[in-house]
């Protein structure tokens, strides 16, 4: 991982990661893992063995949750178990979410249904989940990852840019509610970020050219580009920033 800037205050911060055990989310995992942090992560799949390389390479070992952030009630089984663990969880990370194309005319409702709770239902609920802890600490950082996807008018997938622009609504409310409880709620949008899936399904010879073409910089993104922005809004060096949406995307959209 490239070095990035040190945050004190991340040492011993209790984390909770949404995702954390693969593609953006892995690279977030080992960033706040060499930043001294106490991680927990829930992911669907199993993830002990990234858990063994992590330890292995940065001497400090996250702990893993097996998890459907759909289940309700087992996420926040989850965060429950990751503050026993590890101390009331202050900095929460909602990284999970699924961009599956789909077409308008053939969206069903329970298509739209799925495509709202991982993209939008588990954010509200691993945030309520929480508050508690934060409140009891006297502070926190809540990062929510949305996209550019619905910045840019994107077709192709309307039910997630449908959640993408929600979250930025459900971040500016939260930001307003729990200021004064010193919490912090931001939104971080990346660009086409390379992920091994990215590659998988959705990367073409000619997609990317084109995408490229409308970035200022015109280098690929990739997962650990995303780390030093999340970092950031979780650390003390943004103290006053709330309400606000992040972009890391090359230079597609601006903002302001």
């Amino acid at each position: 991982m490239t070095d990035r800037p040190t945050y004190p205050d991340l040492r011993d911060a209790s984390v909770f990661i949404t995702g954390g055990g693969a593609g953006i989310g892995a690279n977030l995992t080992e960033g706040f893992l060499r930043q001294g942090a106490k991680v927990a992560f829930v992911q669907r799949s199993d993830s002990t063995a990234f858990c063994d390389e992590m330890e292995n390479q940065t001497g400090n070992r996250p702990l893993f949750i097996q998890c459907d952030i759909t289940d309700i009630p087992a996420m926040k089984a989850s965060i429950d178990q990751a503050a026993k663990a590890h101390g009331p969880i202050t900095v929460l990370v909602n990284n999970a979410a699924n961009d599956k194309r789909h077409e308008t005319l053939e969206v069903t409702e329970d298509f739209w249904d799925w495509s709202q709770a991982i993209n939008l239902k588990a954010y509200f609920f691993a945030i309520q989940a929480a508050i508690p802890g934060m409140k009891a600490a006297g502070h926190g950082a809540i990062i929510n990852f949305t996209s550019i996807s619905y910045m840019m008018g994107n077709a192709g997938y309307p039910a997630y840019t449908t959640a993408n622009s929600g979250l930025n609504g459900m971040t500016r409310s939260l930001a307003r509610e729990f200021g004064p409880d010193r919490i912090r709620v931001n939104a971080l949008a990346p660009g086409w970020v390379l992920t091994q899936k990215q590659k998988d399904l959705w990367v073409t010879e000619d997609g990317l050219k084109a995408h490229l073409e409308r970035q200022c910089l015109k280098d690929t993104l990739d997962p650990e580009d995303i780390v030093g922005g999340t970092l950031f809004l979780a650390s003390n060096a943004s103290k006053m920033m709330t309400g606000q949406a992040l972009v890391i995307d090359g230079g597609v959209v601006t903002t302001g």
